[in-house]
């Protein structure tokens, strides 16, 4: 029995601006209409499985549970109160997975990979199964084909079954180790997939983590249920020691394994790796949206909302969001973390705010603003039903562009048509809902002394969301 574990709380900071702290990337459609979260899942679909467990951050609960609802798929949607690393995460998984009294294998796999071979991946689960079952902690390892830096290496040793026992684990290398590596032919890049024994890892869990193991298994004990979600118990899962499962456990583990992983692999973990994805044209160019390149050679051009044009330049990254462009060279390309670090030191918001924010009920842009005005634009999924709630700060103006608007205005409930508006007074009690079977588009302009998202009183909410979600 296989218990697939989709860790989906990194952050993604070396793809900003796509990438935000509110959308990080494995909720993007970075290399298909699907976003890396829906094609982890996919992949799933070759192998005998039980359904998903999805563990993620609560602030990303509705876009985890929108996309699993858009994959067709029921799963079991844990929420962590803070990232502790991907080594507590396992072991709440792991816990969860035995209360049935079951002991699973645990497929382990983060929610941001990409694999262009979903058939060698497969065949690759299928090696390391016997090994998991003997007891094996078994991790993949991407044969590499270049000589990367941004990658940890596996150097493999005695033959096991399918795969290798794991000699040692190797830090990030400089270059020139990296090349000789790759010559070496006896070490792999380090994939953060893995498949393991629940049993298994909460025993090696037990002896080299104890006050881990003992904090995760009190935040389980502390769950409860939030809507379609499990919610850890907050205190507990916070006190746990936030360290990966390499250095937790694999490091130091006896019946550590690797298995070979050749399946077109990344991880996307810089805009070089993304570039790589993609089929450049005869002057090494990878072009996504309205980009004109003239004289341009090896550069990626990213433009989401307006013509992007470059003109006798080379090797550059270029990206372009609604409010930020990020121009750098790709070499470069793994400093862009350090950038977004110094933006949010400067108390920036672009690190952290997506430029369109979804809710449970749909998603909304802002478009314009000024000292005492902003105009957004709104969509309100079929059966969307925002919060009854109150503005005491601001008034709103709204105009309906498609499909059909169920507005409640104090103790009135009416219907707005397209080409149709109306006006909440400040104070006033209000609603919005979809009652149509197609997406409902509006222009919302809001006017007033206040126009931050916490100006909003809740009354009634069938999402049970906080005052600012």
């Amino acid at each position: 029995m296989i218990q697939p574990v989709i860790l989906s709380g990194g952050s993604g900071t070396r793809l900003w601006p796509l990438s935000r702290e509110q959308m990080p990337k494995q909720f993007l459609r970075l290399t298909s209409s699907q976003s890396l979260l829906q094609q982890t899942l996919a992949r799933l679909e070759g192998l005998d499985t039980q359904p998903p467990m999805l563990m993620g951050h609560h602030a990303h609960r509705f876009l985890m549970a929108e996309q699993l609802r858009e994959s067709g798929l029921a799963g079991t949607l844990v929420l962590e109160p803070e990232g502790r690393n991907t080594a507590p995460a396992i072991a709440c998984a792991a816990l969860l997975a035995r209360q049935a009294g079951e002991d699973p294998l645990l497929l382990v796999l983060p929610a941001d990979h990409v694999i262009g071979n979903v058939v060698a991946f497969t065949h690759s689960v299928a090696c390391a199964e016997p090994l998991a079952a003997q007891g094996y902690l078994v991790t993949f390892g991407v044969v590499p084909t270049y000589p990367e830096t941004g990658y940890g290496y596996i150097a493999c040793g005695s033959p096991l079954g399918g795969g290798h026992q794991i000699a040692s684990f190797i830090e990030k290398p400089s270059a020139e180790r990296a090349q000789h590596l790759l010559e070496a032919g006896k070490t792999l890049w380090n994939s953060g997939m893995f498949l393991l024994q629940a049993s298994t890892y909460l025993s090696q869990l037990e002896r080299l983590q104890p006050a881990m193991l003992a904090a995760c298994q009190q935040a389980v004990d502390d769950a409860h249920r939030d809507l379609d979600f499990l919610r850890l118990g907050e205190d507990a899962f916070c006190s746990s020691p936030a360290e990966s499962i390499d250095y937790a456990v694999m490091e130091h583990c006896d019946h550590a394994a690797v298995v070979p992983l050749d399946a077109q692999w990344s991880d996307i973990g810089s805009f070089d790796a993304l570039w790589a994805t993609q089929t450049p044209d005869k002057a090494g160019n990878v072009v996504n949206g309205d980009g004109i390149l003239a004289n341009t050679q090896r550069s990626l051009v990213i433009a989401k909302h307006r013509l992007v044009a470059t003109l006798g330049v080379e090797d550059l990254i270029v990206v372009e969001t609604s409010d930020s462009v990020l121009v750098a060279h790709r070499d470069q390309a793994q400093q862009v973390k350090q950038l977004v670090a110094s933006l949010t030191q400067a108390g920036r918001r672009e690190p952290h705010a997506a430029p369109l924010v979804h809710r449970p009920w749909g998603s909304f842009q802002a478009m314009d603003s000024g000292e005492r005005y902003q105009v957004k634009h709104i969509t309100v999924k079929p059966g969307g039903r925002l919060s009854l709630q109150r503005h005491h700060h601001r008034a709103e103006h709204w105009v309906v562009v498609s499909g059909t608007a169920q507005v409640t205005v104090g103790e009135q409930t009416f219907l707005v048509s397209e080409n149709q508006s109306t006006y909440i007074p400040i104070g006033a009690l209000h609603r919005l809902e979809n009652p149509g079977k197609i997406p409902l588009e509006l222009i919302e302009v809001q006017s007033g002394s206040y126009l931050g998202e916490d100006d909003i009183e809740r009354l009634d909410d069938v999402y049970a969301r906080l005052s600012d979600e």
